[in-house]
């Protein structure tokens, strides 16, 4: 398969050279879902990637009204593929977005977002390049139901792997039970019988290594049922937001031929461990690692702000880095929850941790870890980015670290250390208090933050609101 940096003239070479049959042009929406329009090789020629193809803007969430919706898709030859996914021979490519009203990029597309927020770091004279590597969870199961209606509401996830199996006929196995199964927090990381997934994974990580995503490794994670991670080379900020996309878009295809299905929501089981995205980051300038200095874990003092820059507005960022009403089942204390507003060269419930594996310049970065992977990676990146350059250009102090188990500390002293919000809604309110951060050089623009809360109140926190909940029934019924 093909891989990337391609030039228009390239791409066609290489259509013709595979035979493609037709052309996949994909992109993100606000939320952060990959969309995509397929055309036939036919009409793939230079004036689509000069002059684009158009599409209807307004049936996109977080986009267009629908007096405004003609809207253009410009292909990024850099990101052409052959697509594993599809019989028929198929060429995928990663678009931008234009207004034609304007002749410029859309101010929401979120992959121009990112392009600015590189393109802020190299005018700070700062630095000129950030490198982010997230730590991307998910389950695999082996079924999902879930309705909401009127009279009745319920999800019911099943998986040969989950624990609460163990004492069933398995109907995936000629009524066999084989056991072998990751008990509650115990999932990370037994071997084969127990794991039953390492294939699927692997198989993954091959269609992504085709894609031009380098994978570092995979393995079973801490939950039961399926819980696993595949991590990937740190890469520059939209290369690693594509990556992400692509991710996505390749394990849940990868699971859903094997007969299984893939979710990234952050906490699908009760009492088990959830799943974030735990995003390492870092500055360079000339090839030079900026992060690495005298300081605590040999830290510079660029580090230290950038850090105080997160920790500052962590209650914003959530509201871009854990976007869902769900994201705060996770982020609760407890099960290795990052909630703590604090940095820790080894604490894991630390906001902010900066890993000791390896002690060289190169490999000196802060781990953001309460990101999970339902965020828009463009956005989540642009803004973690946004709140480390404010950091550094305010010189923020982050505090003291965190060192000590919080749940020993005192009732006194863990009073005295910030949490994250502990809903949505409260990280709603924090992005429209304190986005001034976002604004510079016109990364986000207030447009793009009105839009984003209004979708998510009225789409997201509404519909949840107005629900009642199963457990209520349980609590409320004979009250």
């Amino acid at each position: 398969m093909a891989g990337r940096n391609l030039t228009p003239a390239q791409v066609l070479q290489l259509c013709s050279d595979r035979g493609i049959q037709m052309i996949d042009l994909k992109f993100i929406d606000i939320p952060g879902t990959m969309q995509h329009v397929a055309i036939p090789i036919g009409e793939l020629n230079m004036e689509v990637f000069e002059k684009g193809t158009g599409f209807d803007g307004s049936s996109i969430r977080g986009f267009q009204a629908i007096h405004e919706s003609d809207m253009l898709l410009m292909p990024d030859s850099t990101t052409a593929v052959v697509d594993p996914v599809f019989e028929i021979p198929t060429l995928s490519i990663i678009c931008d977005i234009r207004d034609p009203a304007t002749g410029g990029s859309y101010s929401r597309d979120p992959r121009w977002i990112a392009r600015k927020a590189e393109a802020f770091l190299k005018s700070t004279g700062l630095g000129d390049t950030s490198y982010w590597g997230p730590e991307l969870e998910f389950f695999i199961f082996d079924s999902a139901r879930f309705d909401q209606t009127v009279n009745s509401g319920y999800y019911f996830i099943d998986s040969d792997e989950g624990v609460w199996n163990s004492g069933r006929e398995s109907s995936l196995l000629g009524g066999r039970n084989l056991a072998y199964r990751p008990r509650y927090k115990e999932g990370y990381f037994p071997a084969p019988p127990t794991d039953t997934l390492g294939d699927i994974r692997s198989e993954a990580v091959l269609r992504m290594q085709d894609f031009g995503i380098t994978i570092e490794k995979h393995h079973h994670e801490v939950a039961t049922a399926g819980q696993g991670e595949i991590d990937m080379r740190y890469d520059t900020l939209v290369k690693m937001a594509d990556n992400v996309t692509v991710f996505k878009y390749l394990l849940r295809n990868v699971a859903r031929r094997h007969g299984k299905v893939v979710t990234f929501m952050p906490k699908p089981l009760f009492g088990d461990n959830g799943t974030g995205m735990h995003t390492h980051q870092s500055i360079w300038k000339n090839g030079v690692p900026l992060f690495y200095g005298q300081g605590y874990a040999n830290m510079s003092d660029m580090m230290k702000h950038y850090i105080g820059g997160l920790l500052k507005h962590a209650p914003a960022l959530l509201a871009l880095c854990a976007p869902t009403t769900n994201s705060y089942r996770r982020l609760v204390p407890g099960y290795e929850a990052p909630v703590n507003l604090a940095y820790s060269a080894r604490n894991r419930s630390a906001c902010a941790r900066i890993p000791m594996y390896f002690d060289t310049p190169a490999s000196k970065r802060v781990e953001f870890r309460c990101p999970d992977p339902t965020c828009n990676p463009y956005l989540a990146f642009s803004a973690m980015l946004m709140a480390g350059i404010d950091g550094i250009m305010e010189r923020t102090d982050p505090g003291d670290p965190l060192d000590v188990n919080i749940y020993e500390m005192s009732p006194e002293e863990a009073r005295a250390v910030r949490q994250v919000p502990g809903s949505l809604a409260e990280s709603l309110e924090a992005l429209e208090k304190d986005h001034d951060f976002l604004l510079r050089g016109d990364v986000f623009t207030r447009d793009l933050i009105d839009t984003y809360l209004e979708y998510k109140r009225e789409k997201e926190l509404d519909p949840v609101r107005l629900r009642p909940h199963p457990y209520e029934f349980y609590l409320y019924f004979d009250a």
